[in-house]
């Protein structure tokens, strides 16, 4: 299937490694000029220049960091720089400490609001007028399982992420008529660096062996595995496609059947 996606110019938010980076390789294999972003410049140059190199889509690479409040600005001006414009965003970023809800520090809490909630509002804002303008667009965010089965230990990460998919499905209402979607993508278990860390807390938190949370994990999993980047990077390049122009306002869940609920 022909995704639409040759010659679209794609942002893909805290891409140098993980869930980010294989999205963006997936958008770039189907054609699309994407642009990468983090805080390591050297590593995000070499994962740019790695997707170039398969020579379908190219890639750019900017340094910068979503804590900063300049970066939302900084990311506007070198989308027009570079593109001239976007057809597609794709909104990433990285997850707050594990713990317990109630036991979070609200300074801490403040902070985390500011990096995953408004940077994004704030990035998206600045970069919709022109996808309206333009007739189409596509507005992806990824989050987490766990706004709509709260995980344990991850208390931070249920309650902020949570607050994105009332503001998603607002801008689906306001923007469809324009030719924009919203939606959402939930990752369940996908075995990335992020996630083995959060094995590692979670071991150290009951004191067993890193294998035994790990494999405990998985059980619960109707697939009996963990994801991989690749699948999860596939359903996303679906999402943000000319194929996908119906699908609006909606939260896809890529976790193997974990989530409980229908």
């Amino acid at each position: 299937m022909d995704f639409g996606l040759t010659g679209k110019r794609a942002l893909v938010l805290a891409s140098s490694r993980g869930l980010g980076l294989g999205v963006a390789e997936a958008i770039a294999a189907e054609g699309a000029d994407v642009m990468i972003t983090g805080r390591s410049g050297e590593h995000l140059q070499a994962a740019a220049d790695a997707i170039t190199a398969r020579g379908a889509g190219k890639a750019h690479a900017l340094a910068l960091d979503l804590s900063d409040k300049a970066t939302p600005a900084r990311l506007e001006e070198a989308v027009e720089k570079s593109f001239g414009g976007l057809d597609i965003l794709v909104n990433n970023t990285g997850g707050p400490p594990p713990g317990a809800m109630s036991e979070a520090d609200l300074s801490v809490v403040h902070r985390q609001f500011e990096i995953m909630v408004l940077s994004v509002m704030d990035v998206t804002q600045r970069l919709l007028p022109g996808m309206r303008a333009q007739g189409w667009g596509r507005v992806l965010t990824i989050a987490s399982s766990g706004v709509i089965q709260p995980i344990p230990n991850l208390g931070l990460s249920n309650a902020l992420r949570a607050s994105l998919v009332g503001w998603s499905k607002s801008m689906a209402n306001e923007t469809a008529g324009d030719g924009v979607t919203f939606n959402m993508l939930l990752p369940g278990r996908i075995e990335t660096d992020r996630l083995k860390e959060l094995d590692a807390a979670n071991a150290k938190r009951s004191g067993k062996d890193l294998d035994q949370v790990a494999e405990a994990a998985r059980a619960q999993i109707p697939v009996g595995r963990y994801g991989q980047v690749e699948e999860f990077a596939a359903v996303a390049a679906f999402l943000v496609s000319a194929r996908a122009s119906y699908i609006n306002g909606s939260m896809i869940r890529c976790d193997g059947g974990a989530i409980k609920s229908v």
